[in-house]
């Protein structure tokens, strides 16, 4: 394959992935309107905490450069892939996709020959009702399955290629991320835009409903005095189940899965459903059910170790941890914080303690939504329900 000029616009977590998988075989730009993060592309550093990233960056052969500059990102690329973030608006019920509109009127002044892949999270028809108001055919979606943290792991190794469009374009675009893969035999869809759409919005609120089914069978076993380990494990031996993805936690959270799961839903605006909308709102009543449990202890002050939502990753957006936080301070108990990545003195009005120690003793009770060795010392004082010790 001949090299393709790719610009990816965004350097979240998919942009940077998907920056570096395109790399290894085509000159990619990389664009933000961040300054900072374009600065740290720049010089090799990751602007998202990924090992893979970070290794590929410092070690490997990379076409990569940076730019802030919309005429030098866009001019003479072939492929303009899109990752800015469109965050769900709760005033509309739907995502909030200005940025990813944005991008695509600013870049078609400038290059009206590119075509256009959005690896943003949209509702299903978005894609095709932009086409037909920009009168540019050449617009694919392309949804993304990665783990914040894994997330070139997830794109050297993906589950599938899905890219929205049975055209020439969608071939290229699905033949450049099986270039740079290194997992060979990958299964490539291409469908509609809509049904592109739709696969990742479903995939999410599967996810989002496996989670929230442990969940529940977790607050029934703690409920009753029962062994949740065991009832999990032998559910589990039914391979149609299957012994993964079934750790209980303190709810579904993260960037993906709360707005994936509540847009789902109003794309049900006018179709019977049930299930969508107990998934929402079960990971409601599991933050409710765990307050309840720590504030049965009757602490003065409660401890946060951690806001992020897993090992790996920087980021704590739409975090439980931050609900079930929300919950106890309502309550009137004394919150504080023990979160190193924030250099600061307090967030959400909690006080910020970054010395693990002092942290440690002023805590009654310490929340951790995943086990840690920093707090074997003070295991007594530990609320969690991470039966397995993994995300």
């Amino acid at each position: 394959m001949s090299e393709t000029r790719v610009t990816v616009v965004g350097l979240g977590y998919v942009g940077v992935a998907n920056a570096v998988l395109l790399a290894r075989h085509n000159a990619v730009v990389a664009y933000d309107i961040n300054p900072e993060r374009v600065a740290m592309l720049a010089v090799g550093q990751s602007p998202v905490q990924d090992d893979d990233i970070s290794h590929f960056l410092a070690t490997q052969p990379l076409a990569l450069s940076c730019t802030a500059c919309p005429e030098q990102a866009f001019a003479k690329a072939d492929f303009i892939v899109i990752a800015t973030p469109t965050d769900y608006d709760p005033l509309t019920n739907f995502f909030d996709t200005s940025s990813v509109e944005t991008v695509i009127e600013q870049a078609l002044a400038i290059n009206s020959t590119a075509v256009f892949v959005i690896k943003s999270t949209v509702p299903v028809g978005f894609t095709a009702g932009l086409r037909q108001r920009l009168g540019h055919q050449a617009i694919l979606f392309s949804p993304e399955f990665l783990r914040e943290g894994r997330a070139l792991h997830d794109n050297l190794h993906p589950s599938r290629i899905v890219v929205g469009g049975h055209c020439k374009h969608a071939q290229q675009f699905a033949a450049l991320l099986q270039q740079g893969a290194e997992s060979k035999e990958v299964p490539v869809l291409l469908v509609n835009s809509n049904e592109a759409e739709a696969i990742k919005l479903f995939a999410n609120t599967y996810l989002a409903m496996r989670v929230a089914y442990f969940n529940e069978l977790d607050t029934y076993a703690e409920s009753h005095g029962l062994n949740a380990k065991e009832i999990i494990e032998g559910v589990g031996l039914d391979p149609r189940i299957g012994q993964h993805y079934h750790n209980p936690s303190f709810g579904y959270g993260g960037y993906c899965l709360p707005k994936d799961t509540r847009q789902l839903l109003a794309n049900y605006q006018n179709v019977p459903n049930n299930l969508i909308g107990a998934i929402v709102d079960a990971n409601r009543t599991r933050k409710d059910f765990i307050a309840s449990r720590v504030l049965a202890r009757q602490p003065n002050v409660v401890g946060i170790y951690r806001l992020i939502m897993k090992q790996g990753s920087d980021n704590f957006r739409h975090s439980a941890m931050l609900g079930v936080m929300r919950r106890l301070q309502q309550q009137g108990v004394t919150v504080v914080i023990y979160e190193p990545t924030l250099q600061q003195a307090e967030f959400n009005g909690c006080l910020l303690v970054n010395n693990l120690e002092h942290f440690k003793q002023q805590a009654d009770v310490i929340l951790a939504n995943r086990q840690h060795a920093d707090l074997h010392s003070v295991a007594g004082k530990v609320y969690t329900r991470d039966i397995f010790g993994q995300d």
